[in-house]
């Protein structure tokens, strides 16, 4: 195998058939898409004294890095982004607190960006409206708070920072028409919901540089049933049937416009078995979140590939609720495993901590607080470790 090229954050960088439902409201998405406190408690200061570049450098956070997925135990905005902004001082990230409801889960917050798509809850889940009502408001209401907290954790941080949002595969799988099935089932309601996407993370990008100005922004697409959509598994509303399979090549171009929506890095994580590298790779993505417990031979060698034209691994290495076993400990031993797999895969050991991050497995909603913050501890100690001993 060749060089590894490394992502541009790495250690480097540092010095939606026409005439469908969705159809109303395609010209004014695709005409958009193609424009476009607390309690008193003082901010963190400890990050006044992070280096800053100049406009014609990149930022990153170099070898060894650690992050967290997305989600946080708890209901307390401040808590979960004082807990993040204070394990993950190099690679920070938006919080989500999907334990205070609808609109604060994944689905719903990123429902809630949606330009000219509104959501409601049903019993079902999530459904498409005619207008923004209630769940929309919290949603949104939600995502400020949430934005309000990190942005005041953050003051005066001049390094990489991670949000996340639903992506377009996903989300299509998850959010119902007006009848009950799946935006998945209505070709024409899929673009309507990239275009839509796209557009309100375009927004939600901007308000997050607006209140971080000095961070260089990550995007991370949570896309957990994108091998479903890829292979025909996601059911119909009665559960009788499958939807058809989505087409590689479609599939591949709605991530492809998600990451140029964007000048700076996108994330995919995929937390289900059969991660397709190969395509994520294809579409443009600077990086793939995924289990490394999941990760089996049939996949290596396209693991492999991918690295070695630049895509970052961020390997989640931590179960994401508390193990039965105890204690975190050996942060070394929780990376083990990728070391072996480097070895096997021929690439040079020291490329190793430039070319993987160390996650969770997962978010940690269903965590104790306790076990969240150690296991992001644990994280960052074992990402060094790749560093101190890539071998």
């Amino acid at each position: 195998m060749g060089p590894v090229r490394r992502a541009p954050w790495g250690a480097e960088a540092a010095g939606r058939a026409p005439g469908g439902e969705g159809a109303r409201s395609r010209a004014v998405v695709t005409a958009g898409a193609a424009a476009v406190r607390g309690d008193g408690a003082a901010p963190r200061a400890s990050y006044a004294s992070c280096v800053s570049v100049s406009e014609n450098d990149e930022m990153g956070w170099g070898a060894g890095a650690a992050t967290g997925i997305g989600s946080m135990p708890g209901e307390d905005a401040r808590e979960a982004a004082r807990t993040v902004t204070g394990s993950l001082e190099r690679l920070p990230y938006l919080p989500e607190l999907p334990a205070r409801g609808p609109g604060a889960d994944m689905i719903g917050r990123t429902a809630g960006m949606l330009v000219e798509l509104y959501a409601r809850v049903e019993p079902s889940g999530w459904r498409i409206g005619d207008h923004p009502g209630r769940d929309t408001r919290r949603a949104r209401s939600w995502l400020g708070e949430d934005l309000d907290a990190l942005e005041e954790y953050t003051q005066g941080y001049t390094g990489t920072l991670k949000v996340s949002a639903v992506g377009p595969w996903t989300l299509a799988a998850a959010l119902e028409l007006r009848g009950g099935e799946a935006m998945l089932s209505d070709p024409g309601a899929c673009r309507d919901l990239v275009g839509s996407l796209a557009e309100g993370l375009r927004a939600h990008l901007a308000d997050v540089r607006r209140r971080v100005p000095g961070a260089r922004v990550v995007l991370q697409l949570d896309e957990p049933s994108l091998r479903a959509v890829l292979e025909g598994r996601v059911r119909s509303a009665s559960g009788y049937r499958t939807h058809p399979a989505v087409d590689r090549v479609v599939v591949e171009g709605a991530l492809r416009e998600m990451c140029a929506l964007h000048d700076g890095p996108v994330v995919v994580h995929c937390c289900a078995p059969g991660v397709p590298f190969g395509l994520l790779h294809r579409s443009g993505v600077a990086g793939v979140s995924f289990d490394f417990s999941l990760v089996t031979e049939r996949e290596e060698e396209a693991i492999g590939e991918a690295v070695e034209g630049g895509l970052t691994l961020f390997a989640g290495v931590l179960p994401g609720t508390d193990p039965q076993s105890g204690p975190l400990s050996d942060p070394a031993g929780s990376v083990m495993g990728v070391r072996t797999l480097w070895r096997r895969l021929g690439l040079s050991p020291g490329t190793l901590a430039e070319s993987v991050v160390v996650t969770p497995s997962c978010g940690l909603a269903g965590a104790s607080p306790r076990y969240a913050r150690a296991a992001l501890d644990h994280c960052v100690r074992a990402a060094t470790s790749l560093v101190d001993n890539p071998e």
